[in-house]
Formats: structure tokens, sequence, C-alpha cells
């Protein structure tokens, strides 16, 4: 079983924030294949189905951001998943719009969803780090992330989270090399 996991905010007021592209990111890979319809448990909204020949369980924790690991944490302890057999996708502030990064492991960069994460689960999971870019002050991070993204990005963001989902089936099936080279050069 893999566990696909997009980080995010609940309720309508995040909906369309930058921090919530994690979400967006996994409702993309919802309606890209046959899942079963979302249900709440876990202290999450999961769904099911089977792609490359595995199954999937999708989930978008409902605890917020910040508490995010102990959601994650309730499913692989149930369904004894190991961290390795969980994707995280979430927004980078380090990168720019629109660009991807994979990798396992690794630190959590002052993200705080992460952060609940390595603490529930290890930090030993996949990360798919979508770029959301920096308001270039510090100082401004916390209402930049919880701001929505603008008109302009419509287009990158449909794009990123599509490319994502139609690579999923790579990742699956040949691993997170083959995922990174399906998605091709990052956008800058």
């Amino acid at each position: 079983m893999l566990v696909v996991v997009g980080l995010g905010n609940p309720g309508d007021t995040y909906r369309n924030n930058r921090h919530n592209i994690g979400f967006m990111a996994v409702d993309e890979i919802h309606r890209h294949f046959s899942f079963g319809p979302w249900s709440k448990k876990f202290q999450a909204l999961v769904a099911e189905a089977v792609v490359a020949s595995e199954k999937v369980l999708l989930v978008k924790p409902q605890t917020y951001m910040n508490l995010s690991g102990q959601s994650v944490g309730e499913i692989i302890r149930f369904y004894k998943v190991a961290s390795e057999d969980v994707v995280v996708i979430h927004d980078e502030l380090s990168l720019p719009p629109g660009k991807i990064k994979a990798k396992i492991g690794g630190g959590a960069a002052g993200h705080n969803g992460l952060k609940s994460l390595d603490s529930h689960i290890t930090p030993h999971y996949v990360r798919v780090r979508i770029g959301i870019g920096h308001p270039g002050n510090k100082d401004q991070v916390s209402d930049y992330v919880l701001s929505n993204f603008s008109g302009s990005d419509k287009a990158w963001v449909e794009e990123t989270c599509d490319n994502i989902a139609r690579a999923l089936p790579d990742f699956m099936n040949d691993g997170l090399e083959a995922f990174t080279k399906k998605l091709g050069v990052p956008r800058n």
C-alpha cells in the first residue's frame, strides 16, 4: 500500500491558500484516477483506489498543518505501512513557483507540517516539494503562505498538480527517479 498525503489546512477559508497546494495536488490525483469518495477517519479525509496494480490511500489531514503527523501516524500504525511507503506533497518557500523537487528524508526546514510528520512517523518518507516562491521578507512568510494564489498563478498550479497526478504510476512502477523523470525539468 502507498499512502499519499497532501498537506494543507481544512475548510473553505484556506482552500486556495499557497499552504494548501498539497491538498490541491491530492485532489487532482483523486480526480485523475478511480478513487472512491472521500470519507472522514483517522482525523483526515481519506480515499482509496488501485493505481498501477497497487492500493493507494489518499490522505488530507484535517488536524491543521501543524498537527498533520497525528493523523498520518494513526494511519500508518493502523495499516502497518512503513514510512518509506508514505509520499507527502507540500508547499516549499525556497523553490520558485511551480518547481518540483522530490527526495526521501531530509529536514523540516521550518515547515511545521513536516516537523509534525517527522515526530510521528520518522523523517524517512518521500517528500514532493512544490515551489510557491518566497515573499522576500521572512517576517511576511506566515501571511504569504496563508494568502490565496493570485489569478495569474492558476495556470501553473493546475499544470503542476496535473503533472504530479500523471507521474504517480511511474513512481509506483519504477520508483522516485522515474517519477522525477516523468515530471521533466521543473519550471523556473
